[in-house]
């Protein structure tokens, strides 16, 4: 039996809102009722994800993929949740999402965006240049363009693509902090200041962003700037993970030089690096 289309999009509707508790709740009755269902799984999936069950949200991807779905979409959701924990079967499912649906940019940019971690670069661009051509002002889209153009090492490139995420969502820190490390790795540290400054404020709870923000304000003899971003860091840190806001201090009070070296020496390729490797 399907599940009432009326029923579906009105849970749907409650993750849009930001309400991923009553979302999950709604698909759990769902899934009593239609326990075999790909779509109600794939998105219980998202919704458990989404309240840090991620886990449980691996176990209803990995179900829903079983159940076989024909949805291109749910299909490239599931994948992308298999991908988060390195399962092999994420390749497989990517692919035939987009065999299932070429014309569905979301599928392509998974596939691609999986390519390219993968370091599958010329698959990895066939498949995001399709998806720029579909959705050429895709947030999306424009992001993993940007991943899959650092990870290549088309360092400027990336940076534009970045630029053009940032555009496209003006609210998204994620990806003006991946700009503003590009840009660090690149030498142009008083071009990146801005845009780490800018990904600090849309995300107060990413103390890496924050301190890595404070060192390049130090390097911009902003010391007033960075002082401050190191006791926002602080507030927002456990006291088992305080050294490293010492050791930014440390290099603050030491001046320009110091930061510089310790923010392109010993952070920053870590930090883009890991962030880059982080699926949609």
């Amino acid at each position: 039996m399907n599940v009432p289309e009326e029923r579906l999009e009105h849970t749907l509707a409650l993750g849009d809102e930001g309400d991923w508790e009553g979302m999950a709740e709604h698909l759990r009755e769902l899934l009593e009722e239609h326990p075999d269902n790909a779509t109600v799984l794939c998105w219980l999936g998202v919704a458990e994800r989404e309240l840090g069950m991620d886990g449980i949200a691996y176990e209803r991807f990995k179900a829903s993929v079983a159940a076989q779905p024909a949805d291109a979409n749910i299909l490239a959701i599931c994948g992308g949740g298999l991908a988060r924990f390195d399962d092999p079967e994420a390749e497989s499912v990517l692919r035939t999402a987009t065999l299932v649906d070429p014309k569905l940019a979301y599928a392509r940019t998974m596939y691609g965006g999986y390519l390219a971690r993968e370091g599958l670069f010329d698959d990895a661009f066939t498949e995001l240049e399709a998806a720029f051509s579909l959705a050429p002002e895709d947030p999306d889209v424009l992001t993993e363009r940007g991943v899959a153009f650092t990870l290549a090492g088309r360092l400027e490139e990336a940076v534009d693509a970045f630029y053009d995420a940032c555009s496209a969502d003006p609210e998204d820190g994620w990806v003006r902090g991946l700009a503003g490390l590009t840009l660090v790795s690149l030498g142009r540290i008083e071009d990146a200041f801005g845009d780490l400054l800018s990904a600090a404020d849309l995300r107060p709870e990413d103390v890496e962003i924050t301190l890595l923000a404070a060192l390049a304000a130090a390097v911009c003899d902003d010391l007033e700037r960075a002082y401050e971003l190191i006791e926002r860091a602080r507030f927002r840190t456990v006291t088992g993970d305080l050294a490293i806001v010492e050791a930014v201090l440390d290099r603050v009070d030491d001046g320009g030089e110091a930061s510089e070296e310790f923010l392109t020496e010993e952070l920053v390729s870590s930090a883009l690096r890991e962030r880059l490797m982080t699926r949609l």
